[in-house]
């Protein structure tokens, strides 16, 4: 499940300086998966008129969060701009507490073994730290990338600490625009959730999200119970048995989100 590439912009609001509003749509169109884009992409998935993603993404360039990288128009974030994703991941205190979890955590003789933590933001999660085996990992959590709600383990984590009531509150939100085959993977993907959840403690994802990509992970909450973060562990599903994570890594994951949740207090 991949999300809609469009950056919606808020109704009008009179307290909101637009200009600002639609610079920051700009940045926020960019990803992993799409680090280069031209003013034809970044307006259609801003719904902005070419003109005016023109002279913002000049300005943004001006000062440094965009750089034009190809003739045809190309652009992609700068180090100005990456930098205010660092100082965000910075800012939560966690990503030293959790390398330390995050390395005992994927530690094994399995080179293809990885560990994440990530925080709940609007419909997906983002990872804020990320450790990979130091002999040759065959596959990577990116710092900074999105993974979905619902379909992949981070996603059920994150879900499954909210309220009842919320949690059907996320999946009505995800299904609005979905399709039927969709909305019934969504719905058996929270039920999973809590079915995984009741059971370990923590939730799977076993070629739900990405057919090659087996995983679990567990929630935790943050001081004042404001913010959702979760750990994962994975690997390629050719590789990675869903036994041996449940029975091997389950237990060490639980212990890595028990230490982490204290650490936020």
């Amino acid at each position: 499940m991949r999300e809609n590439a469009t950056t919606s912009l808020p109704a009008d609001d009179p307290k909101q300086v637009s200009a600002l509003v639609r610079g920051l749509a700009i940045l926020k169109c960019f990803s992993p998966q799409e680090r280069l884009l031209t003013n034809a992409d970044l307006s259609l998935r801003t719904n902005l008129p070419k003109a005016t993603v023109s002279r913002l993404a000049y300005t943004l360039c001006k000062q440094g969060y965009l750089r034009q990288v190809k003739p045809d128009g190309a652009y992609q974030l700068s180090v100005e701009g990456l930098s205010l994703g660092l100082s965000v991941i910075a800012a939560t205190g966690l990503k030293d507490r959790a390398a330390d979890e995050l390395e005992y955590l994927a530690r094994d003789d399995d080179p293809n073994i990885a560990a994440a933590l990530g925080e709940m933001h609007r419909d997906s999660v983002v990872y804020l730290a990320t450790h990979g085996s130091s002999e040759g990992m065959a596959m990577t959590f990116h710092l900074g990338a999105k993974v979905p709600l619902l379909t992949s383990a981070i996603g059920r984590a994150v879900i499954v600490a909210l309220p009842e009531d919320q949690q059907e509150q996320i999946l009505a939100h995800l299904c609005e625009k979905a399709s039927d085959d969709l909305k019934a993977r969504l719905r058996m993907g929270l039920d999973k959730a809590r079915q995984d959840y009741a059971q370990y403690g923590f939730c799977t994802s076993f070629g739900d999200w990405n057919p090659r990509i087996n995983a679990i992970a567990a929630p935790f909450l943050s001081a004042d119970k404001k913010r959702v973060f979760a750990v994962n562990v994975g690997g390629f599903s050719f590789f990675t048995r869903e036994d041996n994570l449940i029975n091997h890594y389950g237990p060490r994951l639980l212990q890595a989100v028990e230490n982490l949740a204290i650490a936020s207090i």
